[in-house]
């Protein structure tokens, strides 16, 4: 079933519709740094494309658009994830990797592409799901883990596999032209946006790294041993980039027992 935006699981603990976010009071058609309350953690977009952070960060930095409580206009600036979809693209075969996704136009580098949107599941059920697949399914569940100033992590888990858009026929790239940033619109429940990493050319297939790193970095000795951990269970890369690891990136923790 075909959803652009994110859905309530079947466990039903989270509402990604729910408005929480107070909004902000701006009564100009867009926002601007240092007086939208929306806009504390910096700016986010320069002409529609997401402002890039230092070479030298390894997460993404926090993104909070304006919502539906806000006073500013639908012509603010800091509104672009929550518009959709504004590029052409094609769902097509590989002959490799089933299905995938290319771009029909020009994507220059820092626009917004698409979201990953599918149910949002509380922790056990996405558990459940994981345990329940065989070797043979395709895995669509994703685990986004942001790391608060806190120390503590906070955990969303997306699973487009019954109900879902676009973003689940993306694979995954060693090399990839897409990197995924959590933004939140109207509430804590972040919306899993991609952004162009690079400009990427009309006819070009759209990828991302399933292990969430940020830049496209060689990989760190810590990252390579996990990578080596277990193949029994890994399922073959077929990218083609140079830096490809063969596998594709595998995280146990959905599998350990509580």
């Amino acid at each position: 079933q075909y959803s652009p935006d994110n859905v309530a699981g079947a466990d039903g603990d989270i509402d990604p519709t729910e408005i929480t976010f107070p909004g902000c009071s701006c009564l100009t058609s867009s926002c601007v740094v240092h007086v939208c309350s929306c806009l504390c953690h910096g700016e986010n977009y320069s002409s529609l494309c997401l402002r890039p952070t230092d070479k030298e960060e390894e997460y993404a930095r926090p993104v909070f658009e304006c919502n539906a409580m806000c006073q500013c206009g639908e012509s603010c600036q800091n509104r672009v994830v929550q518009r959709g979809l504004q590029f052409r693209l094609e769902v097509f075969k590989t002959a490799k990797k089933g299905w995938g996704l290319r771009t029909l136009e020009f994507i220059a580098k820092g626009r917004f592409v698409c979201e990953y949107a599918g149910e949002v599941l509380g922790f056990n059920e996405a558990r459940r799901r994981i345990q329940a697949q065989t070797s043979k399914d395709s895995n669509y569940i994703i685990a986004v883990r942001e790391h608060l100033h806190s120390g503590q992590i906070m955990e969303t888990f997306v699973d487009p596999t019954y109900i879902g858009n676009i973003g689940r026929f993306l694979n995954h790239s060693c090399e990839p032209n897409l990197f995924m940033v959590p933004v939140r619109v109207d509430s804590m429940v972040p919306k899993l946006a991609l952004f162009a990493a690079t400009d990427i050319s009309a006819g070009e297939e759209l990828s991302y790294d399933y292990s969430g790193r940020f830049h496209n970095l060689p990989i760190t000795n810590r990252e390579q041993k996990s990578l080596e951990e277990d193949h029994r269970l890994r399922k073959p890369c077929y990218c083609g980039s140079r830096t490809c690891a063969s596998f594709l990136p595998w995280d146990s923790s959905l599998f350990s027992t509580p």
